[in-house]
């Protein structure tokens, strides 16, 4: 047995997030790695044009979006692992109708198939039933940081399988990939007891309305839907641009995303320290948001040599890899105690449908308007984004906390109020059924074990 409060993951919570984060990783890498080659290996399909290109590399997000949610509640019914299982098997299926289509058809039918199989939040749930409070948050950053790789490899990795194996050979990679998966869920990840009701990691019905209608989480969604769209648009413009008019044959792509992608990562950094030492995140969100959107006034004009486009898709990454991984933090700060989870789910169902709305647009303009119509098509929605964020405040800098309580303190009438009372505490919110309270604090502020007291003391009332 592992002490509860140690400050060490056990060897059954480093397995979970391990193997959960695997899963991920290889799901992820099966829905990028077809977004620097589609739109160049793709003409090469029966039936195909610009405009379906951009619907296949786009499709996948429209069924992700659209089950995300329900899944997660299915989840909770039936158990995490029935709806994990069910999920790579049709994401598998849909890898193999891809690549056994002749015609863009068919693989934009695999492309929705793939989308079906939406496990997100089933998998965020399973891994919150197999870690302990304290250890959570650092689960799912190994879980977030699995993500961000695997988006890496895939634009490297993407391109130098499409050139040895084709389109057909990419897709049974990503098939056999989701069946890897099934085979480290059942062999690694630990069994957990059942369902754990758990507002912070998925989503709760109670906290579904008032999310819906919280303007500066509201800001976040269309901020992830417009990145998205951007990234998607972007993507069947920027491998025609390096082949029409950088001269670099597609199956030499990859070096310049994993240069883009390394000066990215490490060039992001800085500005991720700052914002948060700083407590000035937002004006570190304007920042990127305006460099995304000159990026692509600078494709639009300038992007005519390989030079120019190496140099701005390198900007371009470094910016969007700073919102990618600040937006879902500033979801976190942004969501009312206890509502995390059900925020994280709409983030999602925003950032998948965004990928679906610029994969569409973005085939329709580069086929109406060419290269140029891309370009400028991206660049007014970074406007739009820029206009509406500029109007978010500044974020609360708190964290949330999830701590259980005793058949006595459940029976104090106002508990949430007093606790709000407690310098540092932002919100809080007490959940009956879980027996236990939400609360968001300022670490800065709070004395931790003063607060835990002052829950363990709370007086039954009459």
């Amino acid at each position: 047995m592992h002490d509860p409060h140690s400050e060490r993951m056990s060897g059954s919570e480093t397995r979970a997030a391990g193997g959960l984060a695997l899963v991920f990783a290889f799901r992820m890498l099966g829905m990028f790695m077809v977004l620097p080659v589609l739109a160049t290996y793709g003409m090469e399909l029966q039936g195909s044009t610009p405009a379906l290109i951009g619907l296949a590399i786009g499709a996948y997000g429209l069924t992700q979006a659209f089950l995300q949610i329900p899944f997660g509640m299915l989840s909770d019914r039936i158990g995490r692992r029935p709806v994990i299982y069910a999920g790579l098997v049709i994401f598998a299926a849909g890898s193999l109708l891809a690549a056994n289509a002749d015609s863009i058809w068919g693989v934009i039918a695999g492309r929705v198939l793939q989308g079906a199989g939406a496990i997100s939040a089933a998998v965020m749930a399973l891994l919150s039933d197999l870690t302990r409070e304290q250890h959570r948050t650092k689960a799912m950053a190994v879980i977030g940081m699995s993500i961000g790789l695997s988006f890496a490899v895939a634009m490297v990795v993407g391109p130098l399988l499409t050139r040895a194996f084709g389109l057909p050979g990419l897709f049974l990679a990503t098939a056999a990939m989701a069946l890897l998966g099934i085979v480290i869920v059942a062999g690694l990840v630990p069994s957990s007891a059942g369902p754990l009701q758990h507002r912070e990691s998925g989503v709760s019905k109670q906290a579904l309305w008032p999310t819906l209608k919280h303007a500066d989480l509201l800001r976040l969604d269309f901020g992830i839907l417009v990145l998205h769209a951007i990234l998607m648009a972007s993507f069947i413009a920027l491998p025609l641009a390096l082949v029409e008019q950088g001269g670099l044959a597609k199956e030499e792509h990859w070096w310049v995303y994993l240069t883009a992608l390394l000066v990215g990562f490490f060039g992001m950094v800085p500005f991720i320290i700052y914002g948060e030492k700083k407590r000035r995140m937002k004006h570190v969100l304007l920042g990127a948001v305006s460099v995304l959107l000159l990026c692509e006034l600078f494709f639009w004009w300038f992007g005519t040599s390989l030079r120019a486009l190496v140099l701005g898709t390198v900007v371009f990454f470094t910016a969007f890899n700073l919102l990618e991984a600040s937006l879902p933090s500033l979801i976190s700060k942004v969501a009312p105690a206890g509502g995390k989870g059900t925020a994280m789910g709409v983030y999602s169902t925003s950032q998948f449908l965004g990928a679906a709305i610029g994969g569409i647009l973005g085939g329709w303009l580069y086929q109406h308007y060419s290269l140029s119509g891309v370009f400028a098509g991206c660049a007014l929605l970074a406007l739009f984004w820029l206009g509406f964020a500029v109007t978010m405040r500044e974020p609360p800098y708190v964290t949330s906390l999830r701590l259980p309580l005793s058949a006595a303190a459940l029976q104090e009438a106002g508990l949430a109020e007093r606790l709000q009372a407690v310098p540092g505490v932002a919100d809080a919110v007490v959940a009956r059924d879980e027996a236990a309270i939400y609360i968001k604090v300022d670490t800065q502020q709070l004395d931790r074990t003063s607060l835990e007291r002052l829950i363990e003391q709370a007086p039954a009332t009459c």
